[in-house]
Protein backbone atom coordinates (compact mmCIF):
# COMPACT_ATOMS: atom_id res chain seq x y z
CA UNK A 1 0.00 0.00 0.00
CA UNK A 2 1.34 3.47 -0.95
CA UNK A 3 1.78 5.50 2.27
CA UNK A 4 2.72 8.73 0.46
CA UNK A 5 -0.78 10.37 0.40
CA UNK A 6 -1.36 9.37 4.02
CA UNK A 7 1.98 10.81 5.09
CA UNK A 8 1.36 14.02 3.15
CA UNK A 9 -1.98 14.53 4.91
CA UNK A 10 -0.33 13.91 8.28
CA UNK A 11 2.45 16.42 7.62
CA UNK A 12 -0.08 19.09 6.60
CA UNK A 13 -2.11 18.32 9.74
CA UNK A 14 1.03 18.66 11.87
CA UNK A 15 1.70 22.09 10.36
CA UNK A 16 -1.88 23.18 11.10
CA UNK A 17 -1.55 21.97 14.70
CA UNK A 18 1.72 23.87 15.09
CA UNK A 19 -0.16 27.03 14.05
CA UNK A 20 -2.96 26.35 16.53
CA UNK A 21 -0.82 26.17 19.69
CA UNK A 22 2.19 27.96 21.11
CA UNK A 23 4.02 24.71 21.90
CA UNK A 24 3.25 21.21 20.62
CA UNK A 25 4.86 18.13 22.14
CA UNK A 26 6.09 15.28 19.94
CA UNK A 27 4.23 12.74 22.09
CA UNK A 28 1.01 14.72 21.62
CA UNK A 29 1.42 14.45 17.84
CA UNK A 30 2.31 10.77 18.03
CA UNK A 31 -0.81 10.05 20.08
CA UNK A 32 -3.06 12.00 17.72
CA UNK A 33 -1.85 10.29 14.54
CA UNK A 34 -1.16 6.90 16.18
CA UNK A 35 2.41 6.72 14.94
CA UNK A 36 5.79 6.39 16.64
CA UNK A 37 7.86 9.29 17.92
CA UNK A 38 10.47 8.38 15.31
CA UNK A 39 7.86 9.00 12.58
CA UNK A 40 6.97 12.39 14.07
CA UNK A 41 10.65 13.38 14.18
CA UNK A 42 10.97 12.44 10.51
CA UNK A 43 7.87 14.47 9.57
CA UNK A 44 9.18 17.51 11.45
CA UNK A 45 12.47 17.28 9.56
CA UNK A 46 10.48 17.16 6.30
CA UNK A 47 8.69 20.38 7.22
CA UNK A 48 11.99 22.04 8.13
CA UNK A 49 13.53 20.93 4.83
CA UNK A 50 10.60 22.52 2.96
CA UNK A 51 11.35 25.90 4.56
CA UNK A 52 8.96 25.95 7.51
CA UNK A 53 10.77 27.77 10.38
CA UNK A 54 10.37 25.36 13.31
CA UNK A 55 12.38 25.56 16.48
CA UNK A 56 12.47 22.89 19.17
CA UNK A 57 13.45 22.78 22.79
CA UNK A 58 14.44 19.49 24.42
CA UNK A 59 11.81 18.30 26.85
CA UNK A 60 9.38 21.08 25.87
CA UNK A 61 8.22 20.65 22.28
CA UNK A 62 8.02 22.27 18.86
CA UNK A 63 6.91 25.76 17.87
CA UNK A 64 6.78 27.92 14.76
CA UNK A 65 8.89 31.04 14.58
CA UNK A 66 6.90 34.11 15.63
CA UNK A 67 5.12 35.75 12.71
CA UNK A 68 5.06 32.71 10.41
CA UNK A 69 1.59 31.93 9.11
CA UNK A 70 0.06 30.09 6.18
CA UNK A 71 -2.93 31.49 4.24
CA UNK A 72 -6.37 30.46 5.61
CA UNK A 73 -7.01 26.74 5.39
CA UNK A 74 -9.95 25.56 3.27
CA UNK A 75 -12.37 23.29 5.11
CA UNK A 76 -13.94 20.26 3.50
CA UNK A 77 -17.74 20.17 3.51
CA UNK A 78 -17.59 17.27 5.98
CA UNK A 79 -15.45 19.31 8.37
CA UNK A 80 -17.75 22.30 7.97
CA UNK A 81 -20.83 20.18 8.71
CA UNK A 82 -19.26 19.05 11.99
CA UNK A 83 -19.13 22.72 13.02
CA UNK A 84 -22.89 22.98 12.45
CA UNK A 85 -23.50 20.38 15.16
CA UNK A 86 -21.07 22.22 17.42
CA UNK A 87 -22.86 25.53 16.79
CA UNK A 88 -26.22 24.04 17.73
CA UNK A 89 -24.72 22.61 20.90
CA UNK A 90 -23.12 25.94 21.76
CA UNK A 91 -26.45 27.72 21.38
CA UNK A 92 -28.24 25.31 23.71
CA UNK A 93 -25.64 24.22 26.23
CA UNK A 94 -23.49 27.30 26.85
CA UNK A 95 -24.34 30.77 28.08
CA UNK A 96 -25.56 33.55 25.80
CA UNK A 97 -22.22 35.33 25.50
CA UNK A 98 -20.23 32.26 24.43
CA UNK A 99 -23.03 31.26 22.08
CA UNK A 100 -22.86 34.66 20.38
CA UNK A 101 -19.07 34.45 20.06
CA UNK A 102 -19.35 31.04 18.41
CA UNK A 103 -22.03 32.26 16.01
CA UNK A 104 -19.71 35.10 14.98
CA UNK A 105 -16.90 32.60 14.41
CA UNK A 106 -19.22 30.49 12.28
CA UNK A 107 -19.89 33.41 9.94
CA UNK A 108 -16.13 33.67 9.37
CA UNK A 109 -15.87 29.94 8.78
CA UNK A 110 -18.70 29.93 6.24
CA UNK A 111 -17.12 32.87 4.44
CA UNK A 112 -14.17 30.74 3.27
CA UNK A 113 -16.32 27.92 1.90
CA UNK A 114 -16.88 27.39 -1.79
CA UNK A 115 -20.34 28.37 -3.06
CA UNK A 116 -21.60 24.80 -3.53
CA UNK A 117 -20.31 23.86 -0.09
CA UNK A 118 -22.16 26.84 1.42
CA UNK A 119 -25.43 25.52 0.00
CA UNK A 120 -24.62 22.02 1.24
CA UNK A 121 -23.94 23.29 4.79
CA UNK A 122 -27.00 25.55 4.71
CA UNK A 123 -29.27 22.60 3.94
CA UNK A 124 -27.93 20.75 6.97
CA UNK A 125 -28.06 23.79 9.25
CA UNK A 126 -31.78 24.36 8.72
CA UNK A 127 -32.58 20.77 9.64
CA UNK A 128 -30.53 20.27 12.80
CA UNK A 129 -32.16 21.05 16.15
CA UNK A 130 -30.88 20.56 19.69
CA UNK A 131 -33.57 20.41 22.35
CA UNK A 132 -32.97 20.70 26.08
CA UNK A 133 -35.42 21.23 28.90
CA UNK A 134 -32.65 21.86 31.41
CA UNK A 135 -32.03 25.40 32.59
CA UNK A 136 -28.25 25.56 32.71
CA UNK A 137 -27.76 29.20 33.77
CA UNK A 138 -29.47 31.69 36.05
CA UNK A 139 -31.26 34.50 34.19
CA UNK A 140 -29.54 36.98 36.51
CA UNK A 141 -26.12 35.80 35.32
CA UNK A 142 -26.36 34.91 31.61
CA UNK A 143 -22.62 35.24 30.91
CA UNK A 144 -21.30 33.03 33.73
CA UNK A 145 -19.38 30.61 31.51
CA UNK A 146 -17.79 33.31 29.35
CA UNK A 147 -16.45 35.18 32.40
CA UNK A 148 -15.13 31.97 33.93
CA UNK A 149 -13.25 31.20 30.72
CA UNK A 150 -11.63 34.65 30.84
CA UNK A 151 -10.76 34.25 34.50
CA UNK A 152 -9.11 30.88 33.95
CA UNK A 153 -7.12 32.19 30.98
CA UNK A 154 -6.01 35.39 32.73
CA UNK A 155 -5.60 33.77 36.19
CA UNK A 156 -7.65 36.43 37.93
CA UNK A 157 -10.24 36.01 40.67
CA UNK A 158 -13.99 36.41 40.26
CA UNK A 159 -16.64 37.44 42.76
CA UNK A 160 -19.64 35.11 42.88
CA UNK A 161 -23.07 35.72 44.32
CA UNK A 162 -23.91 32.11 45.00
CA UNK A 163 -26.87 30.23 46.45
CA UNK A 164 -25.83 26.80 47.67
CA UNK A 165 -28.41 24.02 47.63
CA UNK A 166 -28.65 23.88 51.44
CA UNK A 167 -28.21 27.60 52.03
CA UNK A 168 -30.86 29.99 53.34
CA UNK A 169 -29.61 32.79 51.12
CA UNK A 170 -26.99 34.12 48.76
CA UNK A 171 -23.35 34.41 49.84
CA UNK A 172 -20.65 36.50 48.17
CA UNK A 173 -17.41 34.66 47.54
CA UNK A 174 -14.01 35.43 46.03
CA UNK A 175 -13.09 32.47 43.84
CA UNK A 176 -10.00 31.41 41.92
CA UNK A 177 -11.50 29.24 39.13
CA UNK A 178 -9.43 26.18 38.29
CA UNK A 179 -11.68 24.83 35.54
CA UNK A 180 -15.21 24.09 34.34
CA UNK A 181 -16.84 20.79 33.46
CA UNK A 182 -20.23 19.45 32.38
CA UNK A 183 -21.72 16.59 34.35
CA UNK A 184 -25.22 15.22 35.02
CA UNK A 185 -26.78 17.81 32.66
CA UNK A 186 -25.23 20.74 34.53
CA UNK A 187 -22.20 23.02 34.19
CA UNK A 188 -19.87 23.15 37.20
CA UNK A 189 -16.90 25.28 38.13
CA UNK A 190 -14.23 24.00 40.48
CA UNK A 191 -12.23 26.69 42.20
CA UNK A 192 -10.50 27.80 45.36
CA UNK A 193 -12.97 29.59 47.64
CA UNK A 194 -11.40 32.25 49.87
CA UNK A 195 -14.47 32.17 52.13
CA UNK A 196 -14.14 28.43 52.85
CA UNK A 197 -10.34 28.35 52.48
CA UNK A 198 -10.63 25.25 50.34
CA UNK A 199 -11.54 23.97 46.88
CA UNK A 200 -15.25 23.82 46.14
CA UNK A 201 -17.57 23.02 43.24
CA UNK A 202 -20.14 25.58 42.09
CA UNK A 203 -23.10 24.82 39.84
CA UNK A 204 -23.70 27.42 37.13
CA UNK A 205 -27.46 27.68 37.54
CA UNK A 206 -27.00 28.67 41.21
CA UNK A 207 -24.80 31.63 40.33
CA UNK A 208 -26.89 34.79 40.78
CA UNK A 209 -24.08 37.10 39.72
CA UNK A 210 -20.45 37.00 38.64
CA UNK A 211 -17.97 39.86 38.50
CA UNK A 212 -14.50 39.98 36.98
CA UNK A 213 -11.63 41.42 39.03
CA UNK A 214 -8.01 42.31 38.41
CA UNK A 215 -6.93 40.38 41.52
CA UNK A 216 -4.41 37.70 40.50
CA UNK A 217 -4.54 34.13 41.78
CA UNK A 218 -2.86 33.75 45.16
CA UNK A 219 -2.19 30.03 44.65
CA UNK A 220 -0.55 28.01 41.90
CA UNK A 221 -3.29 25.51 41.06
CA UNK A 222 -2.92 22.07 39.54
CA UNK A 223 -4.82 20.88 36.46
CA UNK A 224 -8.57 20.37 36.84
CA UNK A 225 -8.24 16.60 36.44
CA UNK A 226 -6.11 16.46 39.59
CA UNK A 227 -8.93 17.72 41.81
CA UNK A 228 -11.64 15.72 40.07
CA UNK A 229 -9.63 12.53 40.52
CA UNK A 230 -9.31 13.30 44.23
CA UNK A 231 -13.07 13.66 44.49
CA UNK A 232 -13.39 10.07 43.30
CA UNK A 233 -11.46 8.86 46.35
CA UNK A 234 -14.37 9.45 48.74
CA UNK A 235 -15.69 6.41 50.57
CA UNK A 236 -18.39 4.41 48.84
CA UNK A 237 -21.01 1.85 49.83
CA UNK A 238 -21.63 -1.26 47.79
CA UNK A 239 -25.31 -1.77 46.98
CA UNK A 240 -26.90 -4.76 45.27
CA UNK A 241 -30.54 -4.87 44.26
CA UNK A 242 -32.62 -7.23 42.14
CA UNK A 243 -35.31 -5.77 39.88
CA UNK A 244 -37.86 -7.29 37.57
CA UNK A 245 -36.64 -7.35 33.96
CA UNK A 246 -39.63 -5.36 32.70
CA UNK A 247 -38.66 -2.44 34.98
CA UNK A 248 -34.90 -2.41 34.31
CA UNK A 249 -35.04 -0.43 31.02
CA UNK A 250 -36.73 2.47 32.82
CA UNK A 251 -33.78 2.72 35.23
CA UNK A 252 -31.01 2.73 32.62
CA UNK A 253 -30.75 6.54 32.43
CA UNK A 254 -30.87 7.55 36.10
CA UNK A 255 -28.88 4.68 37.56
CA UNK A 256 -25.57 6.20 36.44
CA UNK A 257 -26.15 9.05 38.90
CA UNK A 258 -26.11 6.59 41.79
CA UNK A 259 -22.82 4.83 41.07
CA UNK A 260 -24.02 2.01 38.80
CA UNK A 261 -21.26 -0.56 38.18
CA UNK A 262 -22.70 -3.62 36.47
CA UNK A 263 -25.75 -5.83 35.96
CA UNK A 264 -26.34 -9.57 35.65
CA UNK A 265 -29.43 -11.35 34.36
CA UNK A 266 -30.90 -14.03 36.63
CA UNK A 267 -34.00 -15.53 35.06
CA UNK A 268 -36.72 -12.91 34.75
CA UNK A 269 -34.84 -10.52 37.05
CA UNK A 270 -31.73 -8.37 36.78
CA UNK A 271 -29.23 -7.91 39.59
CA UNK A 272 -27.63 -4.46 39.68
CA UNK A 273 -24.51 -3.43 41.58
CA UNK A 274 -23.78 0.15 42.64
CA UNK A 275 -20.91 1.89 44.43
CA UNK A 276 -22.79 4.74 46.07
CA UNK A 277 -20.83 7.70 47.41
CA UNK A 278 -23.61 9.52 49.31
CA UNK A 279 -25.15 8.73 52.70
CA UNK A 280 -27.77 6.48 51.02
CA UNK A 281 -30.29 9.31 51.33
CA UNK A 282 -30.47 9.94 47.60
CA UNK A 283 -30.37 6.28 46.62
CA UNK A 284 -33.14 5.42 49.12
CA UNK A 285 -35.50 8.02 47.70
CA UNK A 286 -34.74 6.89 44.15
CA UNK A 287 -35.37 3.24 45.12
CA UNK A 288 -38.83 4.09 46.47
CA UNK A 289 -39.89 5.02 42.93
CA UNK A 290 -39.71 1.37 41.84
CA UNK A 291 -39.36 -0.49 45.16
CA UNK A 292 -42.49 -2.58 44.64
CA UNK A 293 -40.69 -4.25 41.73
CA UNK A 294 -37.31 -4.70 43.46
CA UNK A 295 -35.49 -6.48 46.30
CA UNK A 296 -32.54 -5.15 48.29
CA UNK A 297 -29.74 -7.72 48.58
CA UNK A 298 -27.25 -5.53 50.48
CA UNK A 299 -26.54 -3.59 52.66
CA UNK A 300 -28.95 -4.04 55.55
CA UNK A 301 -28.74 -0.37 56.51
CA UNK A 302 -30.28 0.56 53.17
CA UNK A 303 -33.37 -1.42 54.17
CA UNK A 304 -33.41 0.40 57.50
CA UNK A 305 -33.17 3.79 55.80
CA UNK A 306 -36.03 3.02 53.43
CA UNK A 307 -38.23 1.76 56.28
CA UNK A 308 -37.60 5.05 58.09
CA UNK A 309 -38.68 7.02 55.03
CA UNK A 310 -41.81 4.87 54.64
CA UNK A 311 -42.70 5.39 58.30
CA UNK A 312 -42.32 9.15 57.93
CA UNK A 313 -44.54 9.12 54.86
CA UNK A 314 -47.13 7.00 56.69
CA UNK A 315 -47.35 9.53 59.53
CA UNK A 316 -47.87 12.37 57.07
CA UNK A 317 -50.67 10.52 55.34
CA UNK A 318 -52.60 9.70 58.51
Amino acid sequence: MDETPKRFDRIVAILIQLQSKKIVKAQELANRFEVSLRTIYRDIRTLEASGVPIYSEAGVGYALMEGYRLPPVMFTREEASSFIAAEKLMQKFTDETLGNHYTSAMYKLKAVLRSDDKDWVSNIESNVLMQSEEKLFNDKSPDTLAILFESIAEKTQVILSYEAIQSDGITVRHIEPVGVFHDNNNWYMLGYCHLRKDYRQFRADRVHGIQKTEIPFSIEHNALETYLDKSKDVSTTKIRIRVEKKIAPYLSHERKYYGFVEEQKTGDQIEMTFMCCDSLEGFSRWYLMFGDYATILEPERLKTKILELLETNKKRLL
